[in-house]
C-alpha cells in the first residue's frame, strides 16, 4: 500500500535509503499540522551518487528496445490507475489538496506519461545531401544524457512528472529534487511508480535535500546537461544563471500574473464561473491562476455582484471533505505574505469587496476592487485565494493593462466574437492565452511555457522531445575529398 510513511526515504541507485545528512525533514499535514513522517535529508555526497547512478544506468537504458521502453512507461500509467485512491490520499494529506484537485492532477499526470511513452518511437533522424560529391550527412536525435529536475510544491506530482517522464522517454537518466514541502508527492512517489514499471535501477533518482545544506551543487554538478526548474521567478533566475555559467541548458517554468479579460459582449454567467475556477482552484496556488480580472465598464457592476455571490459560496475547510473547494495554503509563511499584500493594497487605495479571514494557513477568499494597474497587488503574483478586479473602458486599455506586468505566462479573454478575442490575444505578451476558457490549461501535446519573467523554453509533446534530446551530425564520405594542398 502506498503511504507517505512508506515512501519517506531517499531513492538512489535503485535502493531506498536514508540520506547521509544529520538533518531530518518533518512531513506534516498543512491542514491539521499532524506529523505524517520524517525523512533523513540528502547531502552533497548523496547528490553526487545520484548523478553518477543516473549516468551509469543511462547506458543500460540505451540498450533497451524502444518498444520495450514504451511498454515500461505504459506500465507506469497502469500502476497509477491501480493505486489512484492511495495517491489521492497522499495529495490531500501532504499538500492540502482537495479531492477535486487530486483528481485533476492525477489525470494530467497520466496523460503526460502516455505522451512520453511515444517518445522512444519518435527518435527520428535525417539524411541530408552534401555540397561534396559522394558524401551524405546523417542527423541523429540522441538523449542529452542526464537531466536534473527541480519541482515545486503546488502541483508537485504533475510538475515533477512533466519533466521526468519526457526525459526518461527521450532516453535520459534523471535526478529529481522535489520541494521540501512535498517530498513524497513530488518525488519519492514518482520513484516508486517507475520502479514498479521496471526502469533500470539508478535511471531515476530522488534526492530530498535542503538547499541551505547542498547549495548550488544540484545545478553545478558536472554530469547533468539540462536543469529543468519549475518554481518562483526569483529562484528560477538564480538557477538559470548558475546553469548557464556551468554550460548547462536551463528549462525554466516560472511565475505568472495572468489577466482574465471580460468584454461587454461576453456570456457573464459563464465568465463568472470561469473566472472563479481560474482564481480559486487549489487555493490559487497555480502559476497560471488569474491574478487580475479585467472587466469592461458597461458590465462591471453586474459582474461584481455575481462574482461575489459565486466566490462567497465556495466551501473553505478540510480538504478531505469532498465538498471543500478551498483548503489550506502551503504554510503559515505564505498566508502571512498574502495578508501583507492585501494590507498594502488597501493602503494604496484598494477596496475590499469580499474579506476573507486568515487563521494560520487557512485563507478564505478575498476580492479587492478599486485596484489600479500600478498597485503592488496588481503587479505581484498572488499565490493564494486573493484576487483583484480592475475595470477598463476600451479594448486597447484592456490589452495595455494585461501587458503591464513583468510576467507573461497565461491569460483568458471572454467575448462572443471569437475572432475579436483571437486578435486581442495576439497582442498580449504571454506564452499562452485562451479565448472563452480558463487561464489554467495544460495539454500533453501543446507547447507550454512563458514569456518575459515567466520562463524560458517550452514543454509538452514535440517541444519536450526537442528539449530533452540533441541532434548529432555524422557525415559519411563514400569517396575521396579533393584537397587544395
Amino acid at each position: 500500500m502506498l503511504t507517505i510513511h512508506s515512501l519517506s526515504k531517499q531513492y538512489i541507485e535503485g535502493s531506498w535509503r536514508d540520506g547521509t545528512s544529520e538533518n531530518t525533514l518533518i512531513i506534516s499535514n498543512p491542514y491539521n499540522k499532524e506529523v505524517l513522517s520524517t525523512i533523513k535529508m540528502a547531502t552533497i555526497h548523496d547528490v553526487d551518487q545520484a548523478y553518477k547512478a543516473a549516468l551509469a544506468a543511462k547506458e543500460q537504458w540505451d540498450k533497451v528496445n524502444p518498444y520495450q521502453k514504451r511498454t515500461i512507461l505504459e506500465k507506469a500509467v497502469h500502476y497509477i490507475e491501480q493505486h489512484e485512491e492511495e495517491i489521492t490520499e497522499i495529495i490531500i494529506d501532504e499538500l492540502g489538496g482537495t479531492r477535486l484537485k487530486a483528481a485533476f492532477e492525477i489525470g494530467l499526470v497520466k496523460n503526460m506519461i502516455k505522451e512520453a511513452a511515444t517518445f522512444p518511437l519518435r527518435m527520428e533522424g535525417k539524411i541530408l545531401p552534401s555540397i561534396e560529391d559522394n558524401k551524405e550527412n546523417r542527423l541523429y536525435r540522441i538523449p542529452v544524457g542526464v537531466v536534473g529536475v527541480i519541482s515545486p510544491f503546488n502541483f508537485p506530482f504533475f510538475l515533477s512528472m512533466k519533466s521526468v517522464a519526457p526525459a526518461l522517454g527521450a532516453g535520459n537518466g534523471v535526478v529529481l529534487k522535489p520541494h521540501e514541502e512535498t517530498p513524497v508527492t513530488g518525488g519519492t512517489l514518482i520513484a516508486k511508480i517507475f520502479e514498479e514499471a521496471g526502469i533500470p535501477k539508478g535511471l531515476l533518482n530522488v534526492v530530498v535535500a535542503d538547499i541551505q545544506e547542498i547549495g548550488d551543487t544540484f545545478v553545478e554538478h558536472p554530469i547533468p546537461r539540462i536543469i529543468s526548474f519549475t518554481g518562483s521567478t526569483k529562484v528560477g533566475s538564480h538557477i538559470g544563471q548558475v546553469a548557464i555559467k556551468n554550460f548547462k541548458k536551463p528549462i525554466l517554468e516560472l511565475g505568472g500574473n495572468s489577466a482574465f479579460i471580460i468584454m461587454d459582449d461576453a456570456d457573464i454567467d459563464y465568465a463568472v464561473n470561469a473566472a472563479t475556477f481560474s482564481r480559486f482552484t487549489h487555493q490559487g496556488q497555480i502559476c497560471m491562476s488569474a491574478n487580475r480580472i479585467l472587466v469592461h465598464k458597461p458590465i462591471y457592476q453586474k459582474f461584481l455582484k455575481q462574482y461575489k455571490e459565486k466566490v462567497s459560496s465556495l466551501k473553505v475547510g478540510d480538504p478531505r471533505d469532498p465538498e471543500t473547494i478551498i483548503g489550506p495554503v502551503v504554510n503559515d509563511r505564505q498566508a502571512a505574505n498574502l495578508q501583507s499584500i492585501i494590507n498594502k493594497g488597501v493602503e494604496q487605495g484598494a477596496s475590499v469587496l469580499l474579506e476573507g479571514k486568515i487563521s494560520g494557513n487557512m485563507v478564505e477568499p478575498t476580492i479587492l476592487t478599486d485596484v489600479t494597474p500600478q498597485m503592488l497587488i496588481a503587479q505581484e503574483e498572488l499565490f493564494g485565494p486573493v484576487v483583484c478586479v480592475i475595470p477598463f473602458e476600451t479594448e486597447e486599455e484592456a490589452i495595455a493593462i494585461a501587458n503591464d506586468t513583468r510576467f507573461g505566462l497565461s491569460g483568458a479573454i471572454h467575448t462572443s466574437s471569437i475572432e475579436r478575442g483571437v486578435e486581442m490575444a495576439k497582442k498580449i505578451h504571454t506564452g499562452m492565452i485562451h479565448v472563452n476558457d480558463i487561464t489554467i490549461n495544460d495539454e500533453p501535446i501543446v507547447a507550454f511555457g512563458g514569456e518575459n519573467q515567466s520562463g524560458i523554453g517550452r514543454l509538452n509533446g514535440q517541444w519536450s522531445l526537442d528539449e530533452f534530446t540533441t541532434m548529432k551530425w555524422i557525415s559519411v564520405n563514400y569517396g575521396k575529398r579533393n584537397f587544395p594542398y
